[in-house]
Parts: C-alpha cells; sequence; structure tokens
C-alpha cells in the first residue's frame, strides 16, 4: 500500500449509490491520501457510469481537493496497483432483481432481493463474477484490500475467503449501521455512550447492546420496538412488528430481515400483494433510479441528493468508507463486519465467514467473541448459514443437484414439486448470467421449460 498516495478502484462505479461513496472519502480528506478514484462499469451501465462520473467529479471539484476520477470499462486497466477495491455491481442489473421478486410471487411465495429463492439466485449470478475479479487483483493488486458490499454480502464475502482464497477482505451490510444510529435515538442517547454486540450471519443477525456504566439495556430498547418506535428498518422491509414474549425471551434484538422468518405469514402477505398490484420493490427502485440519475444529470449538482435516502441502502457506501480509513489508520475501530469467524460464535465453524462485531485495523477485522446462541437461535443460524454454503458450492460449480439441496433447505421456499419448478424457471430465466449451468439450462429448455409471468418474458 502507498502510504502516501492512495488508488481506490469501485466495481460497479456506474451505481445509484456512488455519490455517497464519494461524499463519505471527501468527508475522511484527512485521514485518507486519496490521489485517485477509479469507477468501473460494464457496457451496459456505460451511460450511467459517465453520469455519475462526472457528478464525482463535479463533488470532489466543490470539496476543494484535486483527486481525479477515472471512468473506464476496462477492469484490468482500474485494478493496476489499487490500494482499495470496493465492489458495489449487480449482475443483470435490475431486470435480474424484478425477475428475482416477481417469479417466486408467481409461484406464491417470497419474492425478496436477498433471501429466499431470489437471494439464492442473486448468489447464483454474482459469485463467479466475483471471483474472477479476485484472480485480476491476485495478478494486478495483489496487496490490495477488498470491500465488499454486493449482496448477498455474506455469500459473495465467503465465496471470495473459501473459494477465492483470498483474505484481505472484508464485507459490509448498512443494516446494523442503521439498527445502531437509529437506536440510540430511539433512548435519547449518543451512539458514542453505547457498546453494541452483533453475532450471526448477513441480514440474519441479533445483537445486544450496554449503555457507558456498563449496563444492559437491550430490554429498554425492546420495550420501545414493543411501543412500535421504529429501530432503523430498512426501507425495502414492510414493518410487521415483532412478538415482545419472544424478544423478551431471547433478550436479543432481532435485525429486520428476521421479520421474513418470525413472521412468514404476514411478510408473504404483503409480498404478493405488492405484486398483484403497485409491482415489486426492484420495479419500485427502477422508477426511483431514473429519477436520480435525472437528478445527476444536472450539470450545477455537486452534493448528494436527499433523495437517494429513499433507494433502500442508505449507509452501505459510508460504511465502506469507514472500514478503508480504519484499515489505513489501523484506528481499531468498532464496526459489524463480514469477516472471518475464529470462535466469534462458536456454534459455527471457526473458518468460515460470519457479521459480527469486530475493531478493523491494518490487518483487517479482529471479531469480537460473542459466546454461544440459545437452542431457538442456534438452530436458525445453523440452518442458515448451512443453506448458504450449499448456495456457494452450487453457484461455483454449476451442480444443479446442490442448487435443488439449497432450494429444499431454504425456509422460505415450500419444499416439494413446486420448488423444483421454480429452480428451473429461474435458471430459465436467468440463462444470460448463468454460465455454469449451460448445460441443464439447455436440457430444460428442450423439455419445454419457460418463463410463465409476462413482464418478466418481456426482459432481456
Amino acid at each position: 500500500m502507498n502510504k502516501d498516495s492512495l488508488k481506490i478502484v469501485t466495481i460497479g462505479g456506474g451505481s445509484s449509490y456512488t455519490p455517497e461513496l464519494i461524499e463519505g472519502f471527501i468527508n475522511r480528506r484527512n485521514q485518507l491520501p486519496i490521489s485517485e478514484i477509479w469507477l468501473v462499469d460494464i457496457e451496459e451501465g456505460k451511460e450511467k457510469l459517465e453520469i455519475v462520473g462526472a457528478m464525482a467529479q463535479r463533488m470532489v471539484e466543490a470539496a476543494g481537493l484535486n483527486w481525479k476520477i477515472h471512468m473506464t470499462l476496462d477492469k484490468k486497466e482500474a485494478l493496476k496497483g489499487a490500494d482499495f477495491v470496493t465492489t458495489q455491481f449487480r449482475v443483470g442489473l435490475l431486470q435480474s432483481r424484478i425477475k428475482d421478486e416477481r417469479i417466486p410471487n408467481s409461484y406464491g411465495m417470497l419474492g425478496q432481493e436477498t433471501n429466499g429463492a431470489g437471494g439464492i439466485f442473486k448468489a447464483f449470478r454474482t459469485i463467479p463474477v466475483i471471483l474472477d475479479i479476485v484472480e485480476d487483483m491476485k495478478k494486478l493488486c495483489p496487496d490490495a484490500w477488498l470491500v465488499n458490499f454486493t449482496n448477498p454480502s455474506g455469500m459473495i464475502t465467503e465465496a471470495i475467503m473459501t473459494y477465492g482464497k483470498w483474505d484481505k477482505v472484508i464485507g459490509l451490510c448498512n443494516v446494523p449501521v442503521m439498527a445502531m444510529m437509529s437506536e440510540a435515538e430511539l433512548i435519547d442517547k449518543n451512539l458514542e455512550e453505547l457498546t453494541y454486540k452483533f453475532a450471526g450471519i448477513d441480514h440474519f443477525h441479533w445483537h445486544r447492546v450496554w449503555d457507558d456504566q456498563g449496563k444492559e439495556i437491550t430490554q429498554e430498547i425492546i420495550g420501545k420496538m414493543a411501543q412500535g418506535e421504529d429501530a432503523g428498518l430498512p426501507k425495502n422491509i414492510f414493518d410487521v412488528p415483532f412478538f415482545k414474549e419472544q424478544l423478551d425471551e431471547m433478550n436479543l434484538i432481532p435485525c429486520g430481515y428476521h421479520r421474513y422468518y418470525y413472521h412468514e405469514e404476514e411478510m408473504l402477505e404483503h409480498n404478493l400483494k405488492e405484486f398483484s398490484n403497485n409491482g415489486t420493490r426492484g420495479q419500485q427502485v427502477a422508477e426511483l433510479e431514473e429519477q436520480l440519475f435525472e437528478l445527476y444529470k444536472d450539470p450545477n449538482l455537486d452534493y448528494k441528493p436527499k433523495q437517494l435516502a429513499e433507494r433502500g441502502g442508505a449507509y452501505y457506501s459510508d460504511a465502506a468508507c469507514e472500514s478503508i480509513a480504519s484499515i489505513y489508520g489501523n484506528t481499531k475501530k468498532h464496526m459489524v463486519v463480514l469477516t472471518k469467524n475464529d470462535g466469534a460464535i462458536p456454534d459455527l465453524p471457526i473458518d468460515h465467514v460470519v457479521e459480527v462485531s469486530s475493531l478493523i485495523g491494518s490487518s483487517g477485522a479482529i471479531p469480537l467473541t460473542f459466546g454461544p446462541f440459545e437452542p431457538a437461535e442456534r438452530g436458525w443460524i445453523q440452518l442458515m448459514k448451512n443453506m448458504e454454503l450449499v448456495t456457494i458450492q452450487a453457484a461455483v460449480t454449476g451442480d444443479y443437484g446442490l442448487a435443488l439441496q439449497a432450494f429444499l433447505m431454504n425456509p422460505l421456499i415450500l419444499s416439494g414439486q413446486k420448488a423444483k419448478h421454480l429452480l428451473d424457471e429461474m435458471l430459465v430465466a436467468n440463462k444470460k448470467y448463468l454460465p455454469q449451468f449451460s448445460e441443464k439450462i439447455k436440457e430444460l429448455e428442450n423439455k419445454g421449460v419457460f418463463v410463465k409471468d409476462a413482464i418478466v418474458a418481456k426482459l432481456p
């Protein structure tokens, strides 16, 4: 790493989130001696890359900085000599997200970006691409740190470590950040006064909280939640209150995504209603993105617009900047990240990725021990982690049997013949982005498997 002049590369640079990333770097100008930022995208994202890249340059200039913003479709050119690489891409663009939502919905099952069948297929599309990026990094920037917030972030980070054999990686999710910020406000505290301990896996973690006197205040926050007060719920999750009796028994605060498992009935009902009426979340986000990029085209806009907060991924980019600053400055800052377990959660293998409170410094993430879960949480976390591992193995190998196993293990997919039909249709719908399954997809098409949803059938 060049300690005096940092080169930062962002894969997926044409994302609507990029202005938040640039804002995060600008806010840390005194911590990070950045000289150049490379924004990388693919041919299909060229127009958006040019729009957001021009805006990024305006933001940097408005801040009085001489950083150079590069825009390129040549990933290898960008990676040469990089110090930090961030990944925020979506294979198949938003059209694939809409497929992940609408096809399961058409079977009466949950359609969601990172949970259920949608989450599995996002992993299938993304893991081969991230492993290619890692191979390029080994040759072009072997000393760089990889900071991933491409979803499903836990499975992507696991694939990077287990199959990519790349340990200089930190995975991020915005959900813990939102929880910590909002819960402090909920109980009229400053975040600096509170101590948090998180443990679990991506979008399936729990946490406890203590005040500055060492008194646990988890129950105080649970009490506020029982009164219907918001606790950092992401924009894309329907607000169904948790059962207070359950939270009291656990003495743990679940993340927002636990609603899909603890309140599967209510969440599915709402999900199917959106499918029938206003369109899925992906369709709504597509409309919002059009509005954002119209804003970004304004040659006078040189700051992150407030409308970006409606996009649903607030604080991802800022967390990435904070982790980079913590690694560079060896600050040992507390963050909740995806990293190797190393015994932090004794209920899971030490060599696999978990999401835990960690100290971030020059050696990466040092996970803080959480301890064992009670039987209910232990059962959930072991099932979900093993489902992830099967999904990742299927994504790497293209093994149809493993893909089917992942579907049958997932609690949000109704097991049986319908699950197999769903898997087959989603494979055909995503064939452009699933070369590892190409032979099986040809076989399915020859048998007459096709995409039934009229809207999805029109998508590329």
